[in-house]
């Protein structure tokens, strides 16, 4: 080493320790010995939907992005940061177990299968996705999104460098080749291999490998597609697609490497039969039956109804100048007005429901229309929020972390002003959402 070599590698040396030291010093500077403390002053609280017991003027003390404790009174401390909300109603932040973050039906859907790349799903999720969180959804299922799109979604969220809901996510659906979810229906046959992904599968030790490649890429839950489909290009019906054998590969599968399965599925037979391979919960349910309703008591499965998807679709075909296809409208006109009743027999009988919208399907930001049909379908609006929080939050097995606001808890809180108890209509006017303890809609 020459003497001006040595001369430039002891400066270089001195300049990446004195880097080190100012790195160090101004991340000490930064990093406080606690963290601030936040009152949330609650003119009327449900703290937890499963007691259903509203409290007035309490006082929720957050710190961390978490639920320190919750004190009678309007309650502050010196230097704290105050939230008075003394005119709202305040409950935990809503789950929606079924939405589609990356897309949404309109004139325009089957074109954007060509035009957009999956850069421009992602950007088209985070903007749905803040349009979900100011509606009061502090997390949300995704189930059914190109994986590169909805997990960099998932973790840009996660890791606070973009705002947006909670995001559990599935990445593509696995389907049979030619059923719902295969991307290659109605492609013209050169494009097949190049919007067919993974997830697509046929025989028992095929679909294994395709739960296995979700799980690989990412996935935090395992979707299927059990049965034809409304909006597939395809006039394959809505009945069962999967063989058993098949079904019992895939839930075995998952379960193994530690994930839950729910099943898109209209047709009965493929409800049940899902249910059977030891399924954990079924997405829409349009034609379950009385052998269903044992099914999911006896499983403890959950029904995630979606009735927001039957209305708007049966609203759309049977619009004269629908932008449906000839085989979409058809299959709406059959499933779409079904599904009211489906969710009055299901919970009549008895059956777990979760709060789920297939939004994505319906406008993003809309997802509190759901709350109106859960009560048209016989839930009380008590009920049907505990749908949306703890029920969610147990369906997804998170129970220790949301659903409900108590130490420990993610500060996911919503506030609205007006009482959702004597009108689940309230739950569509959010005025106050804060998730993780940051605020993001104040009115």
């Amino acid at each position: 080493m020459t003497p001006v070599t040595k001369r430039f590698a002891a400066l270089g040396a001195a300049a990446l320790l004195a880097v080190g030291a100012g790195l160090g010093l101004a991340q000490a500077r930064s990093t406080p010995a606690e963290a601030p403390l936040t009152y949330v002053q609650a003119g009327r609280l449900l703290a937890d939907p499963a007691s259903g017991t509203v409290e007035a003027e309490r006082t929720l003390v957050i710190q961390g992005g978490k639920v320190v404790r919750i004190e009678a009174g309007y309650t502050t401390a010196p230097g704290a940061k105050v939230i008075a909300l003394h005119d709202s109603f305040v409950l935990p932040g809503l789950i929606d177990s079924h939405v589609h973050l990356t897309g949404e039906q309109g004139p325009n859907s089957q074109l954007e299968e060509f035009t957009k790349t999956k850069s421009d799903l992602a950007l088209d999720g985070a903007w749905n996705g803040m349009k979900t969180l100011r509606a009061g959804f502090t997390t949300v299922a995704d189930l059914g999104a190109p994986n590169e799109s909805i997990f960099a979604l998932r973790d840009a969220i996660r890791s606070g460098r973009i705002p947006g809901p909670r995001i559990i996510a599935s990445g593509a659906a696995i389907s049979v080749h030619g059923g719902h979810g295969d991307p290659g229906n109605g492609m013209p046959e050169a494009l097949v291999p190049v919007f067919r992904g993974t997830a697509v599968c046929s025989g028992a030790d095929d679909c294994r490998r395709a739960v296995r490649e979700q799980i690989r890429a990412g996935a935090d839950i395992i979707k299927i597609t059990a049965t034809g489909g409304v909006l597939s290009q395809t006039a394959a019906g809505l009945a069962k697609q999967f063989t058993d054998d098949e079904l019992r590969a895939i839930v075995e599968t998952a379960h193994a490497m530690g994930r839950k399965v729910t099943a898109h599925a209209h047709g009965g037979d493929g409800v049940n039969a899902f249910l059977k391979a030891g399924g954990d919960s079924i997405e829409h349910g349009t034609y379950l039956d009385a052998e269903s309703i044992k099914l999911f008591k006896s499983g403890g499965g959950y029904l995630v109804p979606t009735l927001m998807a039957g209305d708007f679709v049966a609203r759309e075909a049977a619009k004269p100048n629908t932008f449906f296809t000839p085989a979409q409208r058809d299959k709406a006109l059959l499933a779409g007005p079904r599904m009211l009743d489906m969710a009055r027999r299901a919970w009549a009988g008895g059956v777990k429901i979760a709060f789920g919208t297939d939004t994505g399907v319906s406008a993003h930001g809309d997802n509190a229309g759901e709350f109106a049909l859960l009560v048209r379908a016989g839930m009380s609006p008590i009920d049907a929020i505990r749908s949306a929080t703890v029920w969610a939050a147990e369906h997804f097995g998170l129970s220790d972390q949301i659903g409900s606001l108590a130490p420990g808890k993610q500060a996911d809180l919503i506030a609205v002003r007006g009482d959702p108890l004597a009108d689940v209509t309230v739950l569509t006017r959010v005025s106050f959402v804060m998730k993780g303890g940051v605020v993001y809609t104040s009115e």
